[in-house]
């Protein structure tokens, strides 16, 4: 049978996952691999029946003991102009679960589709639901590649601890998102902008109604081709909004949970109908700045002293998520290297600022640019701010010289024309 292709699905230290695709009579089959040092092993065609051990308290010791159910049909690739965020989903997903006499099973890789629970189950009572964003792309090697996924995965840790779910290793879950995206590489659109996006979900399965830690959970992992966030890049209007609050000191503003994104649908549909595209969140009495609906949120502010400018966000305080994107931009404008190639010098700060601030700086002329940063969107542009039945206005029709340079840098970075400092991880 001529082999069409071969690929490598998954490797750790002990071993790998090969998926070879033979053409047979007219027919595409597919054998999973399982590779140890030199010998190779054909566990099952279409099936990878071999268990893991299980674990109380952790995860399997490895990704590499996957069960694989391939789909016996694939989907069709849709023409890229009609992707929308989340919306279009790959032929499979991941799924492990927990309980809490055997520990995690093994993983699972499935066919894309529903899954069967409880309705008792913690996650639809008590919201105990943690996630991820991550973005695979590919680059003009051909690679795919994720963008510094090493922090969505300590992220995910600590949202897990903050809802008490049981525990997860980081580290494995990252070996199961490179599995998917090398099984389902070809969902990777090769256009610049366009990307596979991953949804790592952590959910709370225990049923019952009681009002106590779930000692059940399920892992699932999610692939959706994506193009970008907006249709258009174009400048959005925020109305900032203190009568409803995103987090609050204590609370878990700074974890990446289910619970603080559905509260904010109600301030996000009155400021939709008040003409305003997206939120701007207050907290206390101050009117301080947090974030822009489910992104962070930037400022760009022409210096005193003339010697370039600050870029500020509010520091993370318990209450802002701490988003990669966040962090690679702030990373880059303290780079002299990033500085050098954009021509200008940026301060970055994060610091507690308020709307009093932000309209000062907008009446001195000061206030040069505001930005939404975030996975889905990576770093997009403001145009008007709505506050107290007034709008401060943003200057410019477009997105700003140093919105342009941090957006090009992470794409370039993203997409694998441009090395830094490690922050583009091939999917191996």
């Amino acid at each position: 049978m001529p082999v069409l292709f071969e690929e490598i699905l998954c490797t750790s230290s002990r071993a790998s996952i090969l998926v070879v695709t033979f053409l047979f009579e007219g027919m595409t089959i597919f054998f999973a691999l399982e590779r140890r040092g030199t010998n190779s092993v054909a566990a099952a065609q279409r099936n990878l029946p071999r268990k893991e051990p299980r674990h109380h308290g952790g995860m399997p010791h490895s990704a590499s003991k996957l069960n694989i159910t391939l789909a016996k049909t694939l989907k069709p690739l849709q023409p890229i102009e009609t992707l929308r965020f989340g919306q279009t989903f790959s032929d499979h997903m991941i799924v492990a679960t927990y309980d809490p006499e055997t520990g995690w099973s093994a993983p699972e890789v499935k066919p894309h589709g529903p899954i069967t629970l409880d309705p008792a189950c913690s996650c639809f009572q008590y919201g105990g639901n943690v996630f991820e964003g991550m973005k695979a792309y590919l680059g003009p090697d051909g690679k795919a590649r994720l963008f510094r996924p090493d922090m969505n995965m300590r992220r995910m840790e600590k949202s897990c601890a903050r809802l008490a779910l049981p525990p997860i290793d980081g580290d494995v879950i990252l070996e199961l998102v490179k599995c998917l995206v090398n099984l389902e590489r070809r969902w990777i659109p090769t256009e610049s902008g366009y990307s596979l996006y991953l949804r790592p979900t952590v959910i709370a399965t225990r049923p019952g109604l009681g009002v106590t830690v779930s000692d059940h959970a399920m892992l699932y992992i999610l692939a959706s081709p994506t193009g970008p966030y907006f249709q258009v890049l174009k400048p959005v209007s925020l109305l900032a909004v203190s009568e409803n609050v995103r987090a609050w000191p204590g609370g878990t503003g700074g974890h990446k949970i289910a619970g603080n994104y559905s509260p904010g649908f109600l301030p996000q549909q009155i400021a939709a109908e008040k003409g305003y595209d997206q939120v701007l969140w207050l907290f206390g009495d101050d009117r301080r700045i947090t974030e822009g609906t489910a992104m962070n949120f930037f400022v760009v502010v022409k210096r005193d002293d003339g010697d370039g400018v600050d870029l500020i966000t509010a520091a993370l305080d318990g209450t802002i998520l701490p988003g990669v994107t966040r962090a690679s931009c702030l990373a880059l404008a303290s780079d002299p290297e990033f500085h050098k190639e954009i021509s200008l010098r940026l301060y970055p700060q994060e610091k507690v600022y308020t709307m009093n601030d932000l309209a000062k700086w907008s009446s001195e002329g000061k206030l040069l640019e505001a930005l939404i940063v975030g996975t889905a969107v990576i770093i997009g542009p403001c145009n008007r701010i709505g506050y107290e039945g007034e709008d401060i206005v943003i200057p410019g029709s477009g997105m700003g010289p140093v919105g342009t340079a941090l957006r090009k840098k992470v794409l370039d970075i993203q997409e694998g024309r441009t090395e830094w400092k490690g922050w583009s991880v091939v999917c191996t």
